[in-house]
C-alpha cells in the first residue's frame, strides 16, 4: 500500500523563498567578475600589495580593484594592513579567516566548472 504525502504549498514556498534569498545574499557579496578571483589570489598569496594583486588578476583596472577590495573589506573577507612605520608607507591586503570559509564553495565551483566545460565540449562534437 502506497503512502500519500500531502505537502503544504505555503511551507514549500516559504522554504524555497528562504533558500533563494540566501543564494541572492551570497551572490550579492561574492558575485561579479572579480571578487572570487581576488579572494583566491589573496588566499594563495598571503600578504600582497595592491600592484602585485593587480598584476595577478589579468584585466582588472586599478579603480575596479580598489572598489572590489573596499567591498570585500566591508564584508569581512579582506583586511587592509597599513605599515605606517616604514617610509614609504606600505599597504598590504590579507585574506581573513572568514574568507577561508569560502574554500569549500570555491573548490565545489571549480569542480563544477571543469565538469560543465567537459560537458559543453562533448555536446559540441
Amino acid at each position: 500500500m502506497e503512502k500519500t504525502i500531502i505537502v503544504n504549498n505555503s511551507e514549500c514556498s516559504q522554504k524555497c523563498s528562504e533558500g533563494l534569498s540566501a543564494v541572492e545574499d551570497a551572490l550579492y557579496v561574492i558575485g561579479g567578475k572579480w571578487k572570487l578571483k581576488i579572494i583566491i589570489v589573496l588566499q594563495e598569496s598571503g600578504n600582497i600589495r595592491f600592484n602585485e594583486l593587480q598584476r595577478s588578476i589579468q584585466g582588472i583596472s586599478a579603480r575596479v580593484l580598489s572598489n572590489e577590495l573596499k567591498d570585500l573589506e566591508l564584508n569581512g573577507f579582506v583586511k587592509r594592513v597599513v605599515h605606517a612605520e616604514q617610509i614609504p608607507v606600505i599597504v598590504e591586503y590579507i585574506s581573513t579567516d572568514y574568507s577561508k570559509t569560502l574554500k569549500n564553495v570555491i573548490m565545489s565551483l571549480s569542480e563544477w566548472g571543469k565538469t560543465h566545460k567537459r560537458n559543453i565540449r562533448e555536446d559540441a562534437f
